[in-house]
């Protein structure tokens, strides 16, 4: 199993810079694959290119650009452009959207199973073959010219953060893996894991993405995180999970201690199924407790 860090930037002067810087520390220190999540200021794929190129030897990936207000067209050059640009080294991450991002776009957040379907349908064509000839009742993608990229290869890996019962099943059936968020382990053994796998031919990844920060000021940094992790526990799908976990808040996931205390968290995430962990929100402390979370995701 492989640990890899999500990294974000405050109080930068210029965003970009600040994240190669953190991803040169983090690769220093021995940290295997950096993670970005898709926002509305920056493009996460071409970030991924950035900083991949920036530090060579270092997996790159996004986590995770919603299908909804993008086409699979738009999406394919973006990560075989990242493909190209690290040479192999970066891990495409989508997911279905939401009425925030719908709104974002002032389009309906509707049917995003079946979006999610001709989306990944499409996306597999045009890297499979160089080309696509798709017409589906949410999505058309029929390229004019060559959509190939030479230095695209392999095609990267295509992963969805789902945690529902049906994008489960699409996921199996179109994808690579998935990308949960706020899944305690006994989510994963008991809900999503089993309903992935039995519609799977083949072995998929599971990229758990887990909150975690190595402290000794746990109870300031357990109120940042109740603070800061507040906002899934809005969100229907983030709040079916914590559900089924049992817990009320998200930053009751949320990993915060020493490093055996860590440890021994990541070690539940493996032992319900995980393939990988993925810490975030490892800024919730102070720098130091940063540099020290992304040391001991290197050792572990």
């Amino acid at each position: 199993m492989t640990l890899g860090i999500a990294l974000a930037a405050t109080n930068a002067d210029n965003y970009i810079d600040a994240i190669v810087a953190q991803a040169r520390t983090a690769h220093e220190v021995g940290v295997e694959s950096v993670w970005f999540g898709q926002r509305l200021d920056y493009d996460s794929p071409a970030l991924a290119a950035i900083v991949g190129r920036e530090v060579p030897g270092l997996q790159v990936g996004t986590s995770a650009i919603p299908v909804l207000g993008r086409h699979p067209l738009l999406v394919s050059a973006a990560a075989q452009t990242a493909q190209a640009a690290t040479h192999g080294r970066y891990h495409l991450g989508l997911a279905l959207g939401s009425t925030l991002v719908g709104d974002s776009f002032g389009i309906p957040f509707d049917r995003p199973i079946a979006r999610l379907r001709e989306f990944l349908t499409a996306l597999r064509q045009l890297f499979d073959t160089g080309t696509a000839d798709f017409h589906g009742d949410l999505l058309t993608t029929t390229p004019t010219l060559p959509t190939a990229l030479p230095g695209a290869h392999p095609r990267p890996p295509i992963l969805v953060a789902a945690m529902g019962p049906q994008a489960l099943r699409v996921t199996a059936e179109l994808a690579d893996g998935i990308l949960p968020y706020l899944a305690g382990p006994k989510t994963l053994s008991s809900h999503i894991i089993p309903t992935l796998t039995r519609t799977s031919t083949t072995t998929p990844r599971v990229v758990a993405f887990v909150p975690a920060v190595v402290t000794a000021n746990i109870e300031a940094t357990r109120a940042q995180a109740l603070e800061t992790l507040s906002f899934y526990e809005r969100v229907p799908s983030y709040r079916r999970v914590l559900d089924q976990e049992g817990v009320r808040h998200a930053a009751d996931l949320a990993l915060i201690g020493d490093e055996e205390t860590i440890a021994a968290g990541i070690h539940r995430y493996r032992e319900a199924g995980a393939t990988e962990v993925v810490l975030t929100t490892t800024n919730l402390s102070t720098p130091e407790d940063e540099l020290r979370t992304w040391s001991l995701a290197a050792q572990l």
